[in-house]
Order: structure tokens, then sequence, then C-alpha cells
């Protein structure tokens, strides 16, 4: 008695968790529910970093984008709850991004432990995988960076290319 009722619960489950929009990136974020925070300092600090490192280096700056900052942020929460920090889950926000931002190639940074902007753009740029993300052929990016509660910093920094 239970599978038929369970059934259709997933069923609906399923449509409402996994669905997609070629809509724009306006009418995508106002049409979802996406948990995008309030921007912290340390954030500001590191997407002006990385962009001021993208034009030193004659590349475009990276537009900021609400529904990539909730993945982001999603993948933070993540690290922090497993006390690791990880690309677990990375297909998932990938897939999410190339059908609710429009992207066609997406990558990721992550880190921890850092404690300022300053320090976590040095390591990503001292590391030839993570500057190789940061130089690359992207339109738009945003970041996000939280504390534990030991106040150990954890960092996911995205990149799409649209």
């Amino acid at each position: 008695m239970k599978k038929p009722t369970l059934l259709p619960i997933m069923v609906l489950f399923a449509l409402f968790t996994f669905s997609c929009s070629t809509d724009s990136l306006e009418e995508t974020t106002n049409n979802t529910n996406l948990v995008v925070p309030e921007t912290k300092v340390i954030e500001i600090e590191i997407v002006e970093l990385i962009n001021d490192y993208r034009i030193s280096m004659g590349l475009n700056p990276l537009n900021n984008m609400s529904v990539i900052k909730s993945q982001a942020y999603t993948h933070t929460d993540y690290m922090i709850d497993h006390d690791n920090v990880s690309h677990d889950n990375f297909y998932q926000r990938k897939t999410y991004l190339i059908n609710n931002a429009g992207a066609n190639k997406v990558s990721e940074n992550v880190a921890y432990g850092f404690t300022s902007a300053e320090s976590v753009v040095n390591a990503w740029l001292n590391s030839e995988g993570h500057r190789a993300n940061i130089e690359g052929d992207y339109t738009d990016f945003d970041i996000s960076a939280d504390q534990n509660s030991d106040g150990k910093w954890f960092y996911t920094n995205i990149f799409v290319k649209k």
C-alpha cells in the first residue's frame, strides 16, 4: 500500500527538483527558489582580486551571477557540514548551471583555511590547475566564502562560459 502512495510523491519531487529552463538569467532567478546569501566583504574582495588579475593578463573581467553564487553557496555549506574541502557533486552543479544559466563550460576552485581574500587568491594563482581556471575562457563567475563553527573559512569559486 505504501508503494502506490510513495511513487506519485517521488515523481512530483523529481519534477520540481530537476526542472530545466532556457530563460534569461533574470527570468530564471525570479522563477526559482535559489538560496543566494548576502555578499560578504571577503567575497567582494576575492571577486575584485580575480578580475584585477584577469585584466592585468589582458583577459576580460568576469560578471557575477546570482544563480552561480547559489550553487557555490550550496557547495560551501556542504563542505562545512562535512568538514572537508572537496569537489563532491561537481557534475550536479555543472548540469544545473548548464540548464539554468546557459553555461557551455563550468569549472570550480575550492579552498579552506585561508583567512583573507589575498591569501586564498594567491594560493589559487600559485597552483597550476586553479590558475588555469582563473585565466580560463569564461564569461561569468561567483564565489561563496563562509566559516564553520570553529571560524575556519571554506571557499567555492565557480566559473562559467556562456
